[in-house]
């Protein structure tokens, strides 16, 4: 597993890489903001984040990262002040730990988030990212914000992924006995709606695909 270090302090970067590398990581360390949007976001299962960077600030980097994948982060900043919390938080970081911190404890916190990682579930497809238990999605890792049968539907599709779903289907699946009640165009519309908001271009879809005479499909050609 690879860990992305990204911290200014040379001393404090060192003792991070050697720490990680002795406890069975991979690490990739980098010192500013630049470095890190340069050299980070493919393959690393975790980033370590400094929040004051001598070029920009680590939230924001971290919301630049997120943009090419969704990474799990643990901040450390010098400053413990509820405002810098709730704003990483706010941005999807698991953890935070404020200077000087133990190694050893840093450590625990890092198995805890490789933890929660493993055991929860997620659906992609291509850049879209689907967390069933959270009922969360993001997009190029942006969270989007979804109604609850937009929501129930690309779940549906995406458990379903090259599959074909007849709109009978999804009236039974999302809509269960009331999709007797509803009209003729529900699925249509639900469908036009989610596809806005997940689609570069919504008339030209590349996730959600008509079937003609069929129904729906996304996923596969």
């Amino acid at each position: 597993m690879t860990i992305g270090i990204i911290e200014d302090d040379l001393l404090l970067n060192q003792a991070l890489d050697i720490a990680l590398q002795n406890a069975g990581y991979h690490t990739i360390c980098v010192h500013t903001k630049k470095e890190a949007l340069s050299l980070l976001g493919k393959t690393e299962g975790l980033l370590l984040v400094d929040i004051g960077l001598p070029d920009g600030d680590g939230i924001t980097l971290y919301q630049e990262l997120r943009k090419k994948r969704d990474i799990p982060a643990i901040f450390l900043t010098a400053r413990d002040e509820e405002q810098d919390m709730l704003a990483a938080f706010d941005m999807g970081a698991d953890d935070y730990v404020v200077k000087p911190f133990s190694m050893k404890v840093l450590l625990k916190r890092i198995n805890a988030v490789f933890k929660r990682s493993s055991e929860e579930q997620m659906l992609s497809c291509r850049d879209i990212a689907l967390y069933p238990d959270r009922k969360q999605v993001f997009l190029k890792g942006q969270e989007i914000a979804l109604t609850a049968k937009e929501y129930q539907l690309l779940e549906y599709l995406m458990r379903n992924q090259g599959q074909v779903l007849t709109k009978e289907n999804i009236l039974e699946q999302i809509w269960g006995l009331d999709g007797q009640f509803v009209v003729d165009n529900t699925v249509s519309v639900t469908i036009n709606r989610l596809r806005k908001k997940i689609e570069p271009e919504a008339k030209q879809p590349e996730y959600i695909h008509n079937v003609f005479g069929l129904g729906y499909r996304i996923g596969g050609r």
